[in-house]
């Protein structure tokens, strides 16, 4: 059999990500993971929901362990740099596995049967230890996000200071949007509006609300409406800000680079300007 040609395929196959650009979109997926846990109301016919978290925490774990061996097929040096980052990752991994675990036990505790007799439809004892169990898997994967963001960019100034890139730039930005970005990247962005205003929840970085829209112009972020866990207990959901595929791929072009190297590299990918017509002596 003989293979067609590329252009005569009936669907578009997607680029394989690189180490780098894998380690964003895995924050995104923890932080996606970790809303759905935060924001989960425990109830007596819950099993199958929790099971689904279950598999969740497992695809990650295997997701996890897919970026570690992406940045070992590169065969770089073993800095400490890279070791430390490799080491977090499979870590987190780990901990994913046990939130796994913490979750299939809560799933068999709501779906198996009371004992004969029983007139406890709700078993109070059962749902106390369920959302327990619920509540450490959350623990175990809070800060998941965070830590594959700063593994990318530990892996990235490795990987560009052994062998420079010759990509192209992918989106002009400003110090203050790179910030913004990386936040949204870390699962640090909610959004919650109050008479008519929105207001932004960060944790590290200050975002303003006219930063948040000039990505969301730019394609590089969207709102997951009312997905986020609330500001405080039975408070609104909130949005949460998470990056698009074009977002995961503009911080992965530009992490791990310095103030200056990003200037730089944003100055290559600003189209050039034409030249000012100064035949009459000035610029009309």
């Amino acid at each position: 059999m003989t293979t067609p040609p590329a252009d005569a395929l009936l669907f578009d196959v997607p680029t394989p990500l690189t180490p780098i650009e894998r380690l964003p979109v895995l924050a995104d997926h923890y932080t996606h993971h970790n809303d759905a846990i935060d924001t989960f109301r425990l109830s007596s016919s819950s099993g199958p929901v929790v099971g689904t978290y279950a598999g969740s925490a497992r695809h990650l774990a295997h997701e996890t362990l897919a970026a570690v061996k992406a940045v070992q097929d590169r065969q770089l040096y073993e800095s400490s740099e890279l070791i430390d980052a490799v080491v977090r990752l499979k870590q987190l991994a780990y901990l994913s596995n046990e939130a796994a675990l913490h979750l299939a036990d809560a799933r068999e505790a709501l779906t198996t049967r009371p004992a004969s007799g029983s007139t406890e439809p709700d078993r109070p004892e059962v749902l106390e230890n369920a959302g327990r169990q619920v509540r450490v898997a959350g623990e175990l994967t809070a800060l998941a996000p965070q830590a594959a963001v700063e593994c990318a960019d530990r892996i990235a100034r490795e990987m560009r200071r052994r062998r420079p890139s010759t990509g192209n730039p992918v989106q002009e930005l400003d110090a203050v949007q790179h910030s913004a970005l990386q936040e949204v990247a870390r699962g640090h962005i909610r959004v919650s509006e109050s008479l008519g205003r929105q207001y932004v929840h960060s944790r590290d970085v200050r975002v303003l609300i006219s930063t948040l829209r000039s990505l969301e112009a730019k394609g590089l972020i969207a709102r997951e409406p009312k997905s986020a866990p609330p500001a405080y207990v039975g408070g609104p959901l909130p949005d949460r800000v998470r990056l698009t595929s074009h977002g995961a791929a503009t911080v992965a072009a530009f992490i791990g680079l310095s103030p200056a190297a990003r200037a730089k590299a944003t100055a290559t990918a600003r189209p050039a300007q034409p030249a000012l017509n100064t035949a009459s002596g000035r610029a009309r």
